[in-house]
């Protein structure tokens, strides 16, 4: 799937605006960048974007962990980690979200890429051809 539209959430803003760049480079839309939890509730409800590539420690008053399942469970729009923690607790925690991918910083933009692609095509599967049916908003 190519010219996905993707959602960025990360509160460093340098290293949000690295992600958004080798995103585009790699073909993706990336319409926005969230950098709260309730930030990146606020924009899937607007964009509805393919996928969302989710920081999981975040300023505010929820994480990327409680944001991401909000965003499944309103939206059941796919969340993809890109996380510096990999500690047992943190990775239980995102485990119960139902993550579509789960990439350590740093990263290679090739494990990226590999991750966002089956990301996308699980989704696609799971869901048939029936993208986004009841989340429209015209």
């Amino acid at each position: 799937m190519t010219e996905a539209k993707i959602l960025v959430v990360e509160d460093e803003n340098i290293v949000a605006l690295e992600i958004k760049k080798r995103l585009q480079k790699l073909g993706y839309i990336v319409p926005s960048v969230a950098s709260t939890g309730e930030d990146a509730i606020s924009k899937v409800e607007g964009i509805l974007p393919d996928l969302v590539l989710m920081d999981i420690m975040l300023k505010g008053e929820i994480d990327g962990i409680d944001a991401a399942g909000e965003i499944r469970k309103r939206f059941n729009i796919p969340v993809v980690y890109l996380t510096a923690y990999s500690d047992e607790e943190t990775l239980q925690r995102a485990k119960l979200t139902e993550p579509y991918g789960y990439i350590l910083k740093p990263f290679e933009e090739n494990d990226l890429r590999t991750t966002i692609e089956i990301a996308l095509y699980r989704h696609q599967n799971l869901n048939g051809s029936k993208k986004k049916e009841g989340y429209i908003t015209e």
